[in-house]
């Protein structure tokens, strides 16, 4: 993949750690630092178990905000027994700072045992809405995104059921996860998109095509798994690249995302104070030409 450069727009917010990253204005009115943070590991590290401290969860949100992070992704089924992501949110940073853009997801949803339901409808799709009011305590969301799953076909009536919340006032901005490139654009004749959530990291390219098109139209392209699903890779490239300007793989693969694309935004997520902190330092890492393409080989027999 060849390197594109990072935005360096000055960040319309004061200077700090997640600033360095540059900034994205989703949907053309919401700036947001590149650098932002995924809630989905707050209860717990795998969906079924064991379950983190919520009060160590609540201490992280603040301090991502105090590391300049102004964009948070989450979702009503981001929860373990009674500990539930979007209510560490509320608890940890209502009332909300002007700038905080809360991104979250519908289509999928969750039994009280953890079990998946089968995809939403477009009644319980705004049902899904009006619970992340709820739990976030907010009158409008700032970004859903309708994530498909793998039984899903076309969109239609779901994003269409989206479209009119939007024009309700309860959504500002529209986004598709886990989509293809016929849904994205399916979704397109409905209502205008401003962000992908689909998968891609080092070691997962599939949709490297889609990454170009939604830097072409100013869409933001955020990606989960951003270490693969797994934790950093232990990969030799990675090591060497990290060695090289004192930092970890993790953080190197957090920054050959940021480089991939002007409107690539990283939402990595933790429960840790200190692998917070290091993820939103990697914002400040920039890698050379020669890195880029070390990294880009994995695509070959180092992967």
């Amino acid at each position: 993949m060849a390197p594109t450069e990072t935005t360096t727009t000055a960040s319309p917010a004061p200077a700090t750690p997640a600033a360095a990253a540059g900034h994205h204005r989703i949907g053309g009115d919401r700036p947001v630092h590149r650098m932002g943070f995924g809630a989905m590991r707050l209860p717990s590290a795998h969906w079924d178990g064991p379950a983190h401290d919520p009060g160590r969860g609540i201490a992280v949100l603040r301090r991502a905000v105090e590391l300049g992070v102004n964009h948070i992704d989450t979702a009503a089924f981001y929860f373990y027994a009674d500990i539930a992501a979007n209510d560490l949110i509320r608890r940890a940073l209502h009332p909300y700072p002007d700038d905080l853009v809360i991104a979250t997801k519908v289509g999928p949803g969750r039994f009280p045992d953890g079990s998946w339901m089968d995809p939403a409808d477009p009644a319980e799709l705004r049902a899904a809405v009006h619970r992340n009011l709820r739990e976030l305590g907010r009158d409008h969301l700032d970004l859903v995104y309708l994530r498909f799953l793998r039984s899903d076909g076309p969109g239609e009536d779901r994003f269409a059921t989206l479209a009119a919340l939007r024009e309700e006032g309860l959504i500002r901005h529209l986004g598709v996860s886990n989509a293809t490139p016929g849904q994205l654009a399916e979704a397109q004749q409905i209502a205008p998109v401003v962000a992908v959530q689909n998968r891609f990291s080092p070691l997962s390219r599939d949709h490297a095509e889609l990454v170009e098109l939604c830097a072409a139209r100013n869409i933001a392209y955020v990606p989960y798994f951003p270490f693969g699903g797994a934790g950093a890779p232990d990969l030799a490239a990675l090591r060497r690249v990290a060695a090289r300007h004192g930092a970890t793989p993790a953080q190197v693969t957090l920054a050959w995302l940021l480089a991939a694309s002007p409107s690539m935004l990283a939402i990595p997520g933790t429960s840790s104070p200190d692998h917070l902190a290091e993820n939103v330092a990697a914002a400040e890492l920039r890698l050379s030409t020669a890195d880029l393409a070390e990294l880009d080989a994995l695509e070959g027999p180092d992967a």
